[in-house]
């Protein structure tokens, strides 16, 4: 029976993981050369991974001509604008790019959700033109429709589906380069975030230098919010060495470019800016839906907003402090509850009587039931111990235990109806 259990649990994990892993848009491109380079700037931008945590999605895919012509010009920061522009959060297959209703459509794009899109620049323009053509265009006023559908790549109802369009759709000013991390005010930046106790921190260490330094190459940075100093159990910086202040801060920053979509996919833990042979300092990373909840080993910081996202630098809040073992220690976990031990009764134990010798109850003669596998080591059962029931047995003859009884009714039932189901 524990085979049958255990089968019938392992069956429901990889259905689950199924569930989960419902589509890997890298494996489908890599399926289709044409799009190599598309799929190469979904990796680098780490836009697969947002695209793979999302449960609807349609991918606009762009042939390596049309690539190679776009790419040559514009940064990865630009590209990655462009290219989620090109990622929209409904579900469009052939069929229903022929079924619009009123023949045209405002759909929304992953461009819209970075916060950098104000008005109708996140939203792309989908019309069913006559003779069987289909185009798409940014949806801001004015704007032409530039590109065509041209045939679909793979579907996969109603997950996913990556259609080929002939032109790249450009919102106004999405082609504009942003400033480079290395020259961006990060101190200027965290403190319109409401982060300006994090920012003097980092400037008062020189930890701000490091920051520069890194962003440059590849930065991610959790920032905590001015009211998480304030809670209750952080603990108090004036007493940590300026070496010890150092890798705290450094603690809050990932020396490599991790969006949200990045952090979502990630199962394993995150070193950080402070990870040395001393000490691993890493993170690891919860989610729930869209939640991300990030874990330290001495409590829990839940990312809240994303300041920026600019390839290859993103900046993050989080509601905590992220406080690391190496610094502080685990967090110490509660001791099971343990109820009094009751004194001995001053009432003397009677002699059982012959009758109860001479027959005892077979309620007595039964073996212990063993203890429920959910109850805490430790921790007072509800069934009575074998020496508690030897004890209230032995203090008059013919007396029945109800727990006991009832327990071994219900065993006597489980074990027919399991008997029952092996053997139909």
């Amino acid at each position: 029976m524990a085979s049958f259990r255990c089968n019938l649990l392992l069956l429901a994990l990889l259905a689950l993981a199924a569930a989960v892993s419902a589509h890997n848009i890298t494996a489908i491109l890599d399926a289709a050369p044409e799009y190599s380079q598309f799929n190469s700037f979904l990796t680098q931008t780490r836009l697969a991974d947002e695209i793979n945590t999302r449960t609807t999605v349609t991918v606009l895919a762009l042939t390596n001509g049309v690539m190679s012509s776009l790419a040559a010009k514009h940064p990865l920061s630009v590209m990655k604008n462009v290219l989620s522009l090109h990622i929209l959060l409904d579900y469009y297959d052939p069929a229903k790019l022929h079924k619009i209703s009123d023949g045209s459509v405002l759909t929304t794009t992953l461009y819209q959700t970075t916060g950098h899109a104000p008005g109708n620049l996140g939203f792309v323009n989908i019309t069913d033109l006559s003779g069987g053509k289909v185009g798409f265009g940014s949806a801001a006023p004015g704007s032409k429709l530039d590109s065509s559908y041209t045939k679909s790549v793979k579907q996969i109802p109603y997950n996913i589906s990556v259609l080929e369009i002939s032109a790249p759709v450009l919102a106004p000013g999405i082609l504009a380069a942003p400033a480079p991390a290395s020259d961006m005010n990060i101190t200027a930046l965290l403190e319109k975030a409401g982060c300006k106790t994090f920012a003097a921190l980092i400037v008062s260490s020189g930890v701000i230098k490091t920051f520069q330094t890194t962003a440059a190459k590849g930065l991610t940075l959790f920032a905590p919010n001015d009211e998480a100093f304030k809670a209750k159990g952080v603990p108090d910086l004036t007493k940590l060495t300026n070496a010890e202040v150092v890798s705290l801060l450094q603690y809050h920053a990932i020396p490599k470019y991790t969006p949200k979509g990045a952090l979502k996919t990630t199962k394993d833990p995150i070193s950080t800016l402070a990870t040395n042979g001393a000490g691993k300092y890493d993170i690891t990373v919860t989610t729930a839906g869209d939640q991300v909840t990030l874990h330290t080993g001495v409590a829990s910081s839940r990312v809240a907003d994303t300041v920026l996202d600019a390839t290859p630098f993103s900046v993050f809040t989080v509601d905590s402090v992220l406080l690391p073992t190496e610094l502080f220690g685990k967090s110490p976990s509660p001791a099971p509850s343990m109820e009094p031990v009751a004194a001995p009764s001053p009432t003397p134990v009677l002699a059982p009587s012959p009758a109860s010798v001479e027959a005892p109850s077979p309620m007595a003669a039964s073996p212990p039931a063993p203890p429920s596998e959910s109850t805490p080591e430790g921790a007072p059962s509800d069934a009575p111990s074998s020496e508690a029931a030897d004890s209230t047995s032995g203090n008059g003859a013919g007396h029945v235990n109800s727990p006991a009884l009832l327990m071994t009714l219900l065993t006597v039932v489980s074990v027919s109806a399991i008997s029952s189901v092996l053997l139909s």
